[in-house]
């Protein structure tokens, strides 16, 4: 929906709001904001509330901290979870300098850009995750744990699926915010759990998953459970992962990744956006993949994917794959991203990845339609398929090799962000974990 000034005015006038936050995402995909009540909305809406950005991490140094907060009308919401009198409502924001100009370390921002570009070169992009989720039990203080009483598995129906109430009520209250909830389901871990709703413009797709994360946690408090978007939080089980499913449109609206003529049903165009995925996908899982964590789910054996291949068939093996309905391909599936993965930024390398390789009219290598898990790597070395990252490290060394990234990215947040995932990733290998006791400390 779009809004004008006035209308945000009003709406707040005639739903006695009350307090209103300014949303925004730091570089690792956490929502910020700062609450202001609706005594300040006409200073909120000339875009005049201003921080201290020195404190989060990132953003900008002490010498020059202030950042401008610059809502996008068309994310005003109120908030269903909230008090009827005196709601709060909520807008996501762009960050300005304070000369004007765009802060270069904003992760929406850096999707604008790219956006910007595709639309430039005549193509429109529309997004949808895929996001799955835990929903595990609260201690009796209040804080989280990965303990659940359930046991089940995928589309399990209550008791088994003892969430299922909160899932509904997030269901419901995510359509009160707008979305269109395509399925939601018990998924295969015990206590895990999966929403999907409908793809959206590229941009707003991010905003709905910053949104929709918000929305689950908030609800499933309500419950008395902790949903968590941590990619493996438990040993034994797959991981949560968070699918990356894109359509491709030119300004008229013709879908452009099907072709009729073709054996796989994918047009030219898709082609060269499936090579341009595959061939900056080692640095793209720096973003999609943030977390040491993350790679305890791309490993063999816990259906996650792990090699560098791409499917015109239903093949849940391959990294990549294309999805004929009808006889139409409407979209391509990234299937390495998890859900603690910042959506701008995701978004962003994966689409200038994709637009590089149409530019460069780039074919991606032959289509592996076999079950890849099931091959030897004697079979998988003569495909030439290879292996995603094995863990962080891997991953940062690829992003900082590919200049393309770089460029999308930007030296500020590149740098900034480098230097807090390498600094994860030293203070991982130093620790010493409960498993290396368990295993070592009798023995040795």
């Amino acid at each position: 929906m779009h809004y004008t000034k006035q209308d945000i005015i009003e709406i707040v006038k005639e739903e006695d709001v009350e307090f209103i936050r300014l949303q925004f995402t730091d570089m690792f995909g956490n929502f910020k904001n700062m609450a202001v009540t609706t005594s300040q909305l006409e200073k909120v809406l000339e875009n005049q509330c201003v921080f201290n950005s020195s404190l989060i991490e990132g953003f900008l140094s002490v010498e020059e901290p202030d950042i401008y907060l610059s809502p996008d009308l068309d994310t005003f919401e109120i908030f269903p979870w909230r008090p009827q009198q005196g709601k709060v409502a909520r807008f996501i924001c762009d960050l300005y300098r304070a000369d004007g100009t765009p802060f270069e370390g904003d992760s929406r921002h850096i999707l604008k850009k790219v956006l910007q570009r595709a639309n430039d070169m005549g193509y429109r992009f529309q997004a949808g995750p895929e996001c799955e989720f835990f929903l595990f039990d609260m201690a009796q203080d209040g804080n989280a744990t990965t303990q659940t009483r359930e046991c089940g598995s995928f589309f399990d129906v209550g008791p088994v699926d003892s969430g299922e109430n909160a899932r509904r009520e997030m269901v419901m209250t995510l359509e009160q915010m707008g979305f269109e909830i395509e399925a939601s389901y018990h998924a295969n871990a015990p206590a895990q759990h999966e929403i999907d709703f409908r793809h959206a413009g590229a941009l707003a797709a991010a905003d709905n998953l910053m949104t929709f994360r918000m929305a689950v946690r908030t609800i499933a408090r309500r419950h008395g459970l902790h949903a968590t978007f941590m990619p493996k939080p438990k040993t034994g089980v797959e991981g949560s992962g968070m699918h990356l499913n894109f359509s491709l449109y030119n300004a008229g609206g013709r879908n452009l990744l099907t072709d009729p003529e073709t054996a796989d049903g994918l047009s030219a165009t898709g082609k060269y956006f499936v090579a341009g995925l595959l061939a900056h996908i080692g640095g793209i899982t720096a973003i999609t993949n943030p977390l040491v964590n993350s790679y305890k789910r791309l490993v063999p054996g816990y259906g996650a994917p792990v090699y560098i291949a791409w499917s015109a068939a239903a093949n849940r093996t391959a990294l990549v794959r294309t999805g004929l309905k009808k006889g139409v391909v409407g979209r391509i599936e990234l299937r390495c991203p998890d859900p603690s993965a910042n959506p701008y930024l995701a978004l962003a390398v994966c689409i200038a990845a994709g637009l590089d390789g149409i530019q460069k009219r780039q074919l991606p290598p032959p289509r592996v339609d076999g079950n890849i898990f099931a091959m030897t790597d004697g079979q998988r070395s003569e495909l030439g398929i290879k292996s995603l990252p094995e863990h962080l490290a891997c991953a940062l060394d690829a992003l900082e090799g590919d200049a393309l990234l770089r460029q999308v990215l930007g030296e500020n947040l590149l740098n900034n962000y480098l230097a807090a995932k390498r600094a994860e990733w030293k203070e991982y290998r130093t620790s010493v974990s409960e498993w290396e006791v368990s295993q070592y400390l009798d023995r040795f």
